[in-house]
């Protein structure tokens, strides 16, 4: 949606509101595209406009009010919550970030930010992993997709089976051109993973062959089976990405839950977990492997195919999944 005023208006002529401005510029900044970002930027967004109205905030509804110091404060704010155990470090830094991002999109302008997230908290985010991924046990897995086909969830079945056998994110499990991967399974023994990935990363200059199994060729002809009528993947011709996100994904998390399976993301975990331990013939870190024992030359091997079967760019990432050097 454009500017519903000028954009020297209230909230930079994007509405009387802060919490509906926010949303409606990043949409505008990002094209109308990118739903998965701009969702993550917009309840971040939503989080600080309910500490501006808040008794700690700054009781303001118009972002044109808002200033470095009240950037400062939010951060201030979200420095103590730390502190107190009530939030993590990276979703801290998260909240700063969407912010920043929200703030140039209403202004035009990079002017009034937090410089440095990390800096602005005191703290550093440790990216490695501290819990054991949940997922990784076979027959917990074929539980939670036969409770999902029990309340008729199939299409998220699909995800959970994907997800686990591939390593593939929630988006690209949902995208994933299911024929392209069928034929490439049968006559190649491998699949390229280019449909919904992070960042842009697709097509010849970013290759992303995974090695085929039965658990792969499983999830990818039963995510066949329940793909919608006249469709390629988990998306129906008459849908589009938000619906499933919303009439799928979501009423499907319940089930997630009660089956101890905090989130689809702990799948790719899983999946790490166990490329690590068949690359090296050792139990990942997170599960009690010590990396000393097998050498820094394998384990960074490991890392960095692990990396590339994820989508990474880079092998300090994969420590989120599989746990740090021990």
């Amino acid at each position: 949606m454009a500017l519903v005023g000028r954009r020297d208006g209230r909230n930079f002529g994007y509405g009387r509101q802060l919490s509906y401005a926010g949303p409606q510029a990043l949409k505008d900044m990002f094209g109308g595209g990118h739903y998965g970002t701009v969702k993550a930027h917009c309840d971040r967004w939503l989080a600080f406009v309910k500490w501006c109205r808040s008794e700690h905030g700054p009781g303001l509804n118009d972002a044109r009010m808002i200033d470095r110091k009240v950037l400062a404060d939010y951060a201030e704010y979200l420095r103590d919550l730390v502190r107190r155990g009530d939030l993590a470090v990276s979703t801290a830094q998260n909240r700063i970030s969407s912010v920043n991002r929200t703030m140039a999109a209403l202004r035009g302008d990079q002017c009034v930010k937090v410089p440095s997230p990390s800096k602005a908290l005191g703290m550093q985010r440790t990216g490695v992993r501290q819990s054991v991924p949940q997922g990784q046990d076979r027959e917990q897995v074929q539980q939670i997709v036969d409770g999902l086909c029990h309340h008729h969830q199939q299409r998220a079945a699909a995800i959970v089976l994907l997800a686990r056998a591939t390593g593939m994110r929630l988006r690209e499990a949902i995208l994933a051109d299911l024929p392209r991967l069928s034929r490439e399974a049968n006559t190649l023994g491998r699949i390229n993973i280019q449909d919904g990935t992070k960042g842009g990363r697709a097509g010849a200059s970013a290759p992303r062959w995974i090695a085929v199994d039965d658990h792969v060729r499983g999830a990818i002809e039963f995510a066949r089976q329940v793909s919608p009528a006249g469709s390629r993947n988990l998306i129906a011709p008459n849908e589009n990405y938000l619906k499933v996100l919303r009439e799928v994904v979501r009423p499907s998390r319940d089930i997630l839950h009660a089956h101890n399976l905090k989130g689809f993301h702990e799948l790719r975990a899983a999946y790490a977990c166990e490329r690590y331990e068949r690359i090296t013939q050792h139990r990942a870190p997170i599960n009690g492997g010590q990396c000393c024992r097998i050498g820094s030359n394998l384990d960074r091997e490991a890392r960095r195919k692990i990396s590339y079967e994820l989508g990474h760019g880079r092998t300090d990432v994969v420590a989120a999944y599989i746990g740090g050097w021990i």
